[in-house]
């Protein structure tokens, strides 16, 4: 959240500590307006400063800094939905932007808020890992590159969960094979998550109910290797005797 605000502070205007309205104002005078009712805290007219900015003055050089400044009053005020809209329009209209960067992070931020237990739909859990990448293919010398990599850990763990759930359910209705696809999908493409242990008893306790002892004894050899202390290991041993 820290690096948010940092982000922020370059988009400081020069002036105006207070609200105090202007008779017409200027691009300007609505923009310092904005920060100083974000600087209170007052998210909501913030955002609606913000977005009068741009729709008042369209071709100053305050709307552009409006557009994000205004996503991150919508975002500060959990009005995700806005500030993502916010963020697409900055992006989609100023994709050359020294602060395109910060407008990615942004975004993933805004989904990253919202990820939700392993159990439930990963929709946002997906779409902040889109974002996330975008920060750190397109923008990897950036301040925000080291902070979504760090964030995408909790990410990958909650999208390796799910798939985990969703196995796990097809293992208890004995559809085996869509069960083995989800692990499989886990060992796959989570291999550094804390999932993945269990994943590998999953596929051999699988192929042990479908007789393909070979199979099984390969992915033995692979958790045994990597997972000589894992429970999952023991268990996995039991199968096979």
């Amino acid at each position: 959240m820290k690096k948010i605000v940092l982000g922020l502070l370059l988009f400081t205007a020069a002036c105006a500590s207070t609200s105090t309205e202007v008779t017409n104002p200027t691009a300007e005078d609505l923009y310092n307006q904005g920060y100083a009712e974000m600087d209170q805290t007052a998210w909501a007219k913030a955002a609606a400063t913000f977005e009068k900015v741009e729709l008042e003055h369209p071709y100053s050089k305050w709307a552009t800094k409006a557009k994000l400044m205004a996503a991150y009053s919508y975002y500060k005020n959990e009005k995700y939905d806005d500030a993502i809209l916010a963020l697409d329009r900055f992006i989609r209209y100023h994709p050359g932007n020294k602060d395109i960067a910060y407008a990615y992070y942004m975004k993933g931020m805004c989904y990253y808020d919202q990820i939700v237990g392993a159990e439930k739909d990963q929709d946002n859990t997906a779409k902040a890992e889109e974002a996330f990448n975008q920060v750190i293919v397109r923008f990897p010398n950036s301040e925000y590159a080291k902070d979504a990599q760090g964030k995408m850990a909790l990410i990958r763990d909650h999208l390796a969960g799910q798939e985990m759930d969703v196995g796990r359910y097809y293992l208890n209705q004995k559809n085996y094979l869509s069960a083995l696809n989800r692990f499989s999908a886990v060992v796959e493409n989570y291999q550094t998550t804390p999932q993945i242990e269990e994943a590998l008893y999953r596929q051999i306790e699988i192929y042990v109910i479908l007789g393909l002892n070979k199979e099984a004894s390969g992915v033995l050899k692979v958790l045994g290797h990597n997972y000589p202390d894992s429970k999952w290991y023991k268990m996995a041993l039991a199968l096979k005797e």
